[in-house]
């Protein structure tokens, strides 16, 4: 490092700037102070590599390893950089940012009270006419480039789940046509961004997001499509080998990311990752699709602002399938299976009768395609109802009722009357909540096989004769107050579906 001009001697207020030794010994107060007040995660991710080149003048010259480290730090940070260094060495009025190596011309700022350049356009400009960060321009990352397969060491896609292979019904009607208008997009921007799809297993979102990615490769976008898991081990993989610099890069270098299973990303510093992933990618005017088993508000593990920043573009849920999309699903699954088996025949009765007969998904369905096919193919004998019946028992047994839980009734109907589960099993007596804690306890008599002692353990170690009292009064109610007795039979739904 190196010190010159009136840095090394007095500057003028009775501070010595400080000799080299002294003002790198600044330098390493100034990274502590920022570790301290940034915290661990956010500092490791952009300051740890954060290099002081040299002091000239009033111009502390800094430097990182690429340039969209130099990018972020430039739009996010350098003010705070730079009041920091000049708490440690007041003579310091400009941060100037470089990448190490390649000679590229750094964006000077200067400190408060200083005298500044007014520029009428350019970055500069622009951060000072705002106090707020502007944008990460990821489109200028020279190391986002597709590797290999084009899938940036993603997931990679399933060559089945294509749109052509898609069965289209009423309950993903929206989905799909969302989807294909994302995947085939050829203007400027994105569009529903971000795009974001959320339903049950096996009913068709991890199809859409193959489809997606697929459609979009054929028109030569930079698609990368990853699990949750992927993404995670990624990122770690990326910590542990010092190389997570690189793995942002080359995430947000793309010109869509896909990314299933929102709901199981862990750990702090990867969920912060992931939210500066998605805000990047967007604000570049990237596309980002996201599928996930529940709605953007219900991802309680993941910060606020991510939850919104989901919410923000177009969420769409796909329902269950209805018995005609069921038809429909089988229908294909046993002719694509006949291209391979032309002697395999299922009869349009036996068939009818597998669509009525496995209501929870479409995964169910293969299965069942593929009981009836092992039956055929392995003992030499046609499929008939009686076979079918047997070879499908263990799928039918989807349809028996699920087993309830009386934390999912006090929660459920603590939700429904606003008021909270604490609430339900406190000693509070006010009409808001006995009411609903009435109404649970009848639910969990009904619904479960718990005894009323049980029952009355569970709501706060109530007597079975309250638990008792509560059953007979909600029936008594039920009888003669027709709307408390739909509200009741709504919760039933919603708890047996």
């Amino acid at each position: 490092m190196r010190v010159d001009g009136n840095v090394a001697g007095d500057d003028g207020n009775g501070r010595n700037g400080g000799s080299d030794s002294e003002i790198s010994a600044a330098w390493a107060r100034v990274k502590r102070r920022l570790r301290a007040e940034l915290g661990e995660d956010v500092y490791a991710s952009w300051f740890a590599r954060l290099e002081l080149e040299e002091v000239d003048g009033g111009t502390a010259r800094l430097t990182v390893p690429t340039r969209f480290l130099k990018s972020w730090i430039e739009s996010h940070y350098l003010d705070r950089v730079l009041t920091t260094f000049r708490a440690e060495v007041e003579t310091i009025a400009r941060i100037e940012v470089g990448v190490r190596g390649t000679g590229a011309p750094a964006r000077p700022v200067a400190a408060p009270g200083a005298p500044r350049p007014s520029p009428t356009s350019g970055p500069l400009a622009r951060l000072q006419a705002s106090p707020q960060p502007t944008p990460v321009t990821v489109a200028s990352v020279p190391e986002a480039r597709p590797t290999e397969g084009g899938d940036l060491n993603g997931t990679p896609l399933d060559t089945r789940l294509t749109f052509a292979s898609f069965v289209v019904g009423r309950s993903n009607a929206l989905a799909h046509a969302a989807a294909e208008r994302v995947a085939r997009h050829e203007g400027e921007g994105a569009l529903y961004n971000p795009l974001y799809l959320h339903a049950g297993v096996g009913l068709g979102k991890t199809h859409l997001l193959h489809g997606i990615g697929h459609a979009a490769r054929e028109s030569g976008r930079r698609v990368i499509y990853l699990t949750a898991d992927r993404f995670m081990y990624g990122f770690v993989n990326a910590l542990k080998t010092q190389n997570a610099l690189a793995y942002k890069e080359r995430l947000r270098g793309i010109d869509l990311l896909i990314l299933d299973d929102v709901q199981f990303i862990q750990g702090k510093s990867i969920q912060a990752e992931f939210g500066h992933t998605i805000n990047a990618l967007i604000d570049a005017g990237r596309q980002v699709v996201v599928a996930s088993d529940r709605p953007p508000t219900e991802l309680e593990a993941l910060d606020e602002r991510v939850r919104s920043r989901l919410a923000g573009g177009l969420v769409v849920e796909i329902g269950t399938l209805d018995e005609a999309l069921r038809v429909s699903i089988l229908t294909a699954r046993l002719q694509a299976v006949r291209t391979a088996h032309p002697t395999f025949e299922v009869s349009p009765t036996v068939a009818a009768y597998v669509a009525r007969a496995i209501t929870a998904n479409g995964r169910d369905l293969e299965g069942a395609v593929n009981r009836l096919l092992a039956h055929a193919t392995l003992t030499g004998t046609a499929v008939t109802m009686e076979t079918a019946e047997t070879a499908i028992r263990d799928l039918v047994k989807n349809r028996e009722p699920k087993r309830i839980k009386i934390e999912d009734i006090q929660k459920l109907v603590a939700s429904r009357y606003n008021v909270s589960r604490s609430d339900i099993l406190s000693e509070r007596r006010t009409a808001a909540v006995v009411k609903p804690r009435q109404i649970a306890m009848y639910l969990s008599k009904v619904l479960t096989l718990r005894s009323l002692p049980e029952i009355g353990r569970r709501f706060g170690g109530r007597d079975h004769t309250t638990v008792l009292h509560a059953v007979r009064k909600i029936e008594k109610q039920i009888g003669e107050d027709a709307v408390l007795g739909d509200e009741v039979e709504l919760l039933k739904r919603m708890l047996q579906d």
